[in-house]
């Protein structure tokens, strides 16, 4: 439901002075939606690309800092588990204060912990660096979603579909980055116009957005009052049925899906024989695809019920795995790889809509953040998992597990759609 328009703002006696539209406001790529739209999706778009070029970068990085496949997965582990952990209290806070308040702080760690991972001199403090990192990356992604929610009601399915593409333009970005890095100055270098990107979109939230900067007090009725709003929305959240498989089923896609952004190109040049370059080409497939697709399945749970669409969505990345696996020249690895990625990227648009759809407004940013945690949390498990499976077996046999993660998630969310 709209709160207002988009030149207005909730009333003063709320915590937080959430700009909204109505259908007429609802612009993508101008006005006052469309321009802070564009502003939240470039700078998803460099935070994805920062998270994302250290995979086709991995070789170099394992071998300055001489690191193991598990240790280089720890890493990642390390980033999407704080990641994931931010969530609830992000999307908590972006409730209680604003939404710009939590999108420019997210920004500003972020800056400083890619200055880290650009500078470490070790393994410890490239954890610290991955640390930081996951913690701000952690702060921006739900009062983003909130914002978009915000903003776009009867064409909320194409925001978000335009929105989550631009994390898909980062991760194509990320593979053509490493590439010219590793050509040029090497890995390190690959990080500074990613923060100079972060940087200017900071500068641009805080000039457009129309909300006024809120901080929490720090004290211990106001902690006890956050663990108790977290663990009211946990109950909420677990009596609901529906939202348990829905959490069951996100787990498993983030788990394959975080695994894959990890290690899908070690996977190509291990496992079937790609030079350097075809593998990060293989890689950047992944992202260029799932830019195209996003918008049109945002579109498509917008016109038809949404469960279905993401139930397809997952039945095709599940074939496409299971032909990657079998697949073993070039032109079918690589058609393998497109269609994979056209169904584990057109899952997330219509999902994160389903989910929307069913939060209550005034909990909105809280509770998409409480579901985040947890799938997220969980997803982040995959990249140890496959780097453990692949030092001491291999990296198919890792993708073969993920395939079965697919699998089941498939199977549920066919349930899900089954019952409506």
């Amino acid at each position: 439901m709209s709160r207002g328009r988009a030149d207005e703002t909730v009333s003063d006696d709320s915590a937080s002075s959430i700009p909204e539209t109505d259908a007429s406001d609802e612009r993508l790529l101008t006005g006052y939606s469309g321009r802070l739209l564009l502003a939240v999706s470039l700078g998803w778009a460099a935070i994805q690309t920062g998270r994302l070029v250290l995979s086709p970068m991995l070789s170099a990085v394992m071998a300055d800092l001489a690191i193991t496949d598990f240790q280089s997965g720890l890493a990642f582990t390390t980033l999407w588990g704080l990641y994931a952990l931010c969530q609830y209290p992000s999307g908590r806070l972006s409730d209680g204060l604003t939404r710009k308040t939590l999108l420019v702080t997210g920004l500003s760690l972020v800056v400083a912990g890619f200055a880290v991972l650009a500078s470490a001199p070790t393994y410890p403090v490239f954890l610290v660096g991955a640390v930081v990192v996951g913690t701000g990356a952690g702060l921006y992604p739900t009062p983003a979603r909130a914002l978009v929610s915000d903003l776009f009601v009867k064409r909320r399915g194409q925001a978000f579909g335009l929105h989550t593409a631009s994390g898909d333009v980062g991760g194509a970005a990320a593979a053509g980055l490493a590439v010219a890095a590793l050509a040029l100055a090497g890995w390190r270098s690959a990080y500074a116009p990613i923060v100079l990107v972060l940087a200017g979109v900071a500068v641009a939230l805080h000039v457009w957005g129309r909300e006024e900067y809120a901080f929490p007090a720090v004290d211990r009725d106001s902690l006890a009052a956050g663990l108790s709003d977290a663990a009211a929305t946990g109950r909420r959240l677990r009596k609901n049925p529906r939202m348990r498989w829905l959490l069951l089923a996100y787990a498993l896609y983030a788990f394959t899906w975080q695994s894959a952004a990890g290690f899908l190109p070690t996977f190509l040049r291990v496992s079937k024989g790609f030079p350097p370059g075809l593998a990060s080409g293989g890689f950047a497939a992944l992202f260029v695809v799932g830019a195209a697709v996003k918008p049109l399945s945002g579109s498509l749970g917008d016109r038809f019920p949404r469960a279905g669409v993401a139930a397809g969505a997952l039945v095709v990345a599940a074939c496409a795995l299971a032909g990657l696996l079998a697949a073993s020249g070039t032109l079918a690895v690589g058609a393998a790889v497109v269609v994979f990625a056209g169904g584990l990227m057109a899952y997330p648009p219509v999902m994160q809509a389903l989910l929307m759809d069913t939060f209550p407004d005034g909990s909105m940013g809280g509770d998409l953040g409480a579901t985040r945690t947890v799938y997220l949390g969980l997803g982040s498990l995959g990249p140890s998992y496959v780097g453990f499976v692949a030092g001491r077996v291999s990296y198919a046999a890792a993708f073969a597990g993920l395939l079965g993660c697919l699998l089941v998630s498939a199977l549920v969310v066919v349930g899900l759609a089954r019952n409506g």
